[in-house]
């Protein structure tokens, strides 16, 4: 439980920080707001012809009477519908990292600054850095979709499905959404995804604390969008964390940003800006 909490602190020292933060706080929100803007107009052309779609799925329920013609289709109808907004769930937060991947490695850089010390950088350009990116979030999201058939299929055992199975899908979507947002900071540092696991593994309980709240909040849509930058900042203090870099010990520097020192007598700095 130590852990667990330790993780869901590093969530709000997160968003503490992009709050005194106010200028990469506003760049942070654009990658999201645009993610959404895109989901959101994919889910109404899909609400607009998901019938269209399973009509042409199944001409061999033409000939088919009523009632069982409108109950065949209108059930899948609303199954593709559940199908489109379970993939725009498990891949909202992937899309966003890719959109905004030189906004939040110049965001995860800052912290790093701010804690003081060496500032890791990959040393990639950033077509191989969103290569990377891409290719490890599609490696993440067909995880989160084999579990997420795997409980589906557990959520009709009665009373285990009711209960159980609902508690390990937060978990599960939870664990892998702290693998992803952690993926940032540890991209820079050169970590590959095989070794992202093992180590997120090794605090399981930490992951669990920053990804689970995390993962309910991000059940709304606008919510999601406000919170992207605080949990890429508070996903890189976690790094920081479980590789044992030393921090707490930020001079300052970018603390101007929004009026306000995060410690007495700080210097003013250059921000780093993404272009």
């Amino acid at each position: 439980m130590r852990d667990f909490g330790a993780g869901f602190g590093y969530l709000v020292k997160g968003q503490k920080w992009v709050v005194r933060h106010g200028r990469q706080f506003g760049f942070g929100l654009l990658p999201g707001l645009v993610t959404l803007v895109l989901y959101a107009g994919a889910l109404v052309g899909l609400g607009y012809g998901a019938d269209d779609l399973v009509a042409w799925a199944t001409p061999f329920a033409d000939d088919w009477s009523s009632p069982w013609l409108g109950l065949l289709r209108d059930g899948l109808t609303a199954l593709v519908f559940v199908f489109g907004l379970f993939l725009a769930v498990i891949t909202f937060t992937a899309v966003t990292l890719l959109v905004g991947q030189p906004f939040y490695e110049s965001l995860s850089e800052d912290v790093d600054r701010d804690q003081g010390g060496e500032v890791p950088e990959s040393g990639l350009p950033l077509w191989r850095e969103l290569w990377i990116s891409a290719r490890d979030s599609l490696r993440i999201v067909l995880r989160v979709a084999f579990y997420g058939v795997l409980l589906f299929a557990c959520g009709f055992i009665p009373v285990v499905g009711q209960t159980v199975v609902p508690a390990l899908g937060f978990c599960v979507s939870g664990f892998f959404l702290a693998e992803e947002l952690t993926a940032v900071a540890l991209q820079r540092r050169g970590v590959e995804l095989k070794e992202r696991l093992p180590l997120l593994r090794s605090r399981r309980g930490m992951a669990l604390g920053f990804g689970v709240p995390l993962t309910l909040a991000f059940l709304v849509p606008f919510v999601a969008v406000l919170l992207m930058p605080g949990a890429v900042a508070g996903a890189t203090l976690m790094v920081r964390d479980l590789r044992g870099e030393p921090s707490g010990g930020g001079t300052g520097k970018n603390d101007q940003e929004g009026g306000n020192l995060s410690s007495p007598g700080g210097d003013q700095g250059v921000h780093h800006i993404p272009h």
